[in-house]
């Protein structure tokens, strides 16, 4: 489970995220949206564990992310809206170094990364260096790793940016594998039909406050998830 409580982060005067609750629970695909600069990937950083917060506390599996943050991160895995890896090295190399800081077994990484690239059709690319790739082709690089420490929580931020129909459709078949093991998966977007297809649960922020939090059905009704998203928007 994640719990997010009261969490506040202010940039000078300014709260890019404003006494924010909600919780997450094993087995969610859950949905974090809102417009541009409404705070999403400022509270999913704070998540993480790339920025500090002013006042609450983010629990992940029952330990606080302020006091507890490398047992925290050892569970979680993390996809930035940018791809931000190392382009020098092999993208055979990173993800082993993404596996050596996670203390994953020889075995089991072996075992995921083939997996993983033979998903994304990234097996026969592994050896080049990652300043020859393409955008999307760099977010795979990012996805295998993030997926290679088998991890029990998925944060990710804007997932979809970049990727062809093929890897779109295997990242979410592999989002629902993950939650029928009772896994977390936690990601923003602005894709909103997908959203809408794939989440169970969903909260909108707005200007850094929670507008609305809660079970996809409740949300958005009878509508649809874009139209309950522009009239909450236009409020």
């Amino acid at each position: 489970m994640i719990e997010i409580k009261n969490v506040t982060k202010k940039y000078g005067d300014k709260k890019a995220i404003d006494d924010v609750s909600f919780t997450v629970d094993d087995g969610d695909i859950f949905a974090f949206i809102g417009h541009n600069g409404a705070g999403k990937t400022t509270l999913i950083k704070s998540i993480v564990g790339i920025h500090d917060f002013d006042s609450g506390d983010i629990i992940i599996d029952g330990k606080s992310i302020k006091t507890d943050a490398v047992a925290c991160k050892k569970i979680m895995a993390y996809v930035p809206d940018n791809p931000e890896t190392y382009e020098h090295m092999k993208a055979i190399d990173y993800i082993n170094f993404i596996c050596d800081m996670y203390e994953v077994s020889k075995e089991t990484r072996e075992k995921n990364i083939i997996k993983y690239a033979k998903i994304f059709e990234m097996e026969d690319k592994l050896n080049d260096t990652i300043d020859s790739y393409s955008h999307g082709m760099k977010q795979k690089i990012v996805l295998i790793s993030a997926l290679a420490h088998d991890p029990k929580i998925l944060i990710m931020d804007e997932p979809f940016v970049g990727l062809d129909p093929k890897a779109v459709f295997d990242i979410k078949e592999i989002l629902n594998k993950m939650v029928k093991e009772k896994k977390i998966v936690f990601y923003s977007t602005h894709i909103l039909d997908v959203a809408e297809k794939l989440c169970s649960r969903v909260a909108i922020i707005k200007n850094g406050k929670l507008i609305k939090s809660g079970s996809m059905k409740e949300i958005k009704g009878d509508k649809s998830l874009e139209k309950v998203f522009m009239e909450l928007e236009d409020k």
